[in-house]
């Protein structure tokens, strides 16, 4: 049976068992999506951005390929590839890729905030796509937390190697917020955990290759093993069983009420840097964090 993809104006008549497990698949989703851009500055410390960036959507994609094989499923009609295609491009390519690359010059607190508008651009794609728009205090709320961020991010740039750093973040999320949006209508035909498999197995024609070529690179007697479990966390949790639950709580709740869930990373995110990188967390960062996700909660009372 298809799963239903609810609007987000119509979050109030949504039955409570039905919205609570949206949040609860969305809030699984995050916890994994959380470590990504830690687990990405561990690895890209070591290894290649680009090796990082394509090798681990490469993994999850053979995974998914080995998955939807065991499953026995149907190749989807292809009036699905063409939306297939824009959450491949998105999720599998532009933004694993353009994080690793921007994490060369930044650290993983930083990149952790400048991320938080995921949400925003999830949210406007999700409205735009399926043609239903929130009301106006969700949108005032979600741009009030976008504000906080870019507020933050343009104090920043002293630096131009920062400054490049936080454009390639932000068109990751350009990019990856339409692949959520895209990912969570064809969801309501396909599946969840379907929708990210074939999207992932349409990149691999690419991403394989492009990983390949970047071995001779890396001299494997020098990469740590931290650096390896960071790549190995990015292939199996961030880039394939997150999207399982995340995916199911978009199509469960709606596209532009979940998605907010993601504006929780700033704190999850700000916790693994600090424990796993022994980064300094400021209190300007807190701060920021915590009016973001106040945004959060504002706009899930009166969006």
């Amino acid at each position: 049976m298809p799963e239903q993809v609810l609007p987000a104006t119509q979050h109030s008549s949504t039955p409570s068992s039905v919205l609570t497990e949206a949040y609860a698949y969305g809030l699984a989703g995050v916890l994994m999506f959380s470590g990504g851009i830690v687990s990405t500055r561990i690895a890209v410390l070591e290894l290649p951005p680009v090796f990082v960036g394509a090798g681990r959507a490469a993994v999850a994609g053979v995974l998914s390929l080995l998955l939807l094989r065991l499953m026995q499923q149907q190749v989807p009609a292809r009036r699905f590839w063409p939306g297939l295609l824009i959450v491949a491009f998105g999720a599998a390519f532009a933004f694993p890729v353009l994080t690793a690359l921007a994490l060369q010059w930044t650290d993983a607190a930083h990149a952790t905030l400048v991320t938080t508008l995921m949400p925003l651009f999830t949210a406007i794609f999700g409205a735009w796509l399926s043609r239903q728009v929130p009301r106006p205090w969700f949108w005032l709320f979600a741009c009030c937390g976008a504000a906080l961020v870019l507020c933050y991010s343009a104090a920043q740039h002293q630096i131009s190697a920062l400054a490049l750093a936080d454009g390639l973040l932000l068109l990751a999320c350009l990019f990856c917020g339409l692949a959520y949006a895209k990912g969570a209508m064809l969801a309501t035909e396909l599946g969840s955990w379907q929708v990210i498999c074939w999207a992932l197995v349409l990149a691999l024609p690419v991403l394989l290759p492009w990983t390949l070529w970047q071995i001779p690179a890396i001299d494997f007697r020098t990469v740590s093993v931290s650096a390896w479990l960071g790549f190995a966390y990015l292939s199996i949790f961030s880039m394939f069983l997150g999207f399982f639950a995340w995916y199911r709580g978009l199509s469960l709740g709606g596209v532009a009420q979940i998605s907010q869930l993601q504006q929780l990373s700033p704190f999850l995110g700000l916790g693994w840097a600090a424990l796993c990188l022994d980064e300094t967390i400021s209190t300007v960062q807190l701060g920021i964090a915590a009016l973001v996700v106040l945004c959060i909660v504002l706009g899930r009372r009166f969006g």
